[in-house]
């Protein structure tokens, strides 16, 4: 431990380094259940900040502590990315994302490290600027959710994935992950969506949608196979068994017109 550290413990404040490697190794994926992707957008962030420190405000790497994240400080930070670096708003809300939720996570270690917390809260970032969504006509629909056709079981299949994409705006990983227990019939008709970190929401259907759904179970889900509630909605068929659909294969197949939805 070098002398800094060393201080910093005999003074009884946690030690930064200790608090972070915690927290990105072991908090965020197997506590929290971050993804590999949010756990490194998260690490990237902390080392930014880190790197600040060092080569603006001359703090060496082995001094850093708690003591460097004061609001002055964050503060500096932000007008620093935005002044000397030109980062876009949304780099820059990223950024101080990760200082809230490090933060917050180690007032909650470390109570004496709440003030921190709070006061990274109250810095405002300005929030990137929201494009415009566009939204498809009725002609335009029309056109979208018929280029499948129906001379095939699995173009019908594929539309009926279109078809309910555009009713419920559901995630690729979401339609991959419906069962036949997912899907409700009954007036008024829903499905079940389960998404990140297993969270649930019922979507209700629209009564056409409704109507295609039933088709569709009638052809692919037929007499006992409704009573499997673990079997998959949309499927595939390998040497006779039942595959579920891959999040791949659907994110390849929607590519071309995932933009609309």
């Amino acid at each position: 431990m070098s002398k800094a550290r060393k201080t910093a413990a005999s003074s009884g404040e946690p030690d930064f380094w200790r608090v972070a490697r915690d927290w990105l190794h072991h908090w965020l994926p197997k506590v929290r259940g971050s993804s590999p992707k949010t756990v490194e957008a998260y690490r990237i962030g902390l080392e930014s900040y880190v790197r600040w420190l060092e080569t603006t405000e001359g703090t060496q790497r082995s001094h850093i502590g708690f003591g460097h994240f004061d609001r002055a400080r964050l503060g500096r930070w932000v007008e620093w990315m935005r002044t000397e670096r030109g980062y876009s708003d949304r780099t820059i809300m990223l950024r101080m994302t990760t200082m809230r939720v490090f933060l917050d996570h180690a007032g909650l270690e470390h109570p004496a490290l709440t003030a921190l917390g709070n006061d990274a809260a109250g810095i405002r970032v300005k929030p990137p600027a929201r494009k415009p969504v566009d939204h498809l006509g009725e002609e335009h629909t029309k056109a979208l959710l018929t280029a499948w056709g129906t001379g095939d079981a699995k173009s019908r299949r594929n539309r009926m994935l279109l078809i309910l994409m555009y009713d419920t705006a559901a995630r690729i990983g979401e339609l991959a992950a419906l069962t036949i227990a997912d899907v409700g019939m009954d007036k008024p008709a829903r499905v079940t969506l389960t998404g990140k970190r297993g969270k649930s929401r019922v979507v209700p259907l629209g009564e056409r949608t409704r109507t295609h759904l039933a088709a569709y179970l009638e052809e692919f889900h037929p007499g006992p196979s409704m009573r499997d509630g673990d079997r998959p909605l949309f499927h595939s068929t390998r040497n006779g068994a039942i595959q579920p659909l891959s999040v791949c294969v659907l994110s390849s197949w929607s590519r071309p017109f995932r933009r609309f939805f």
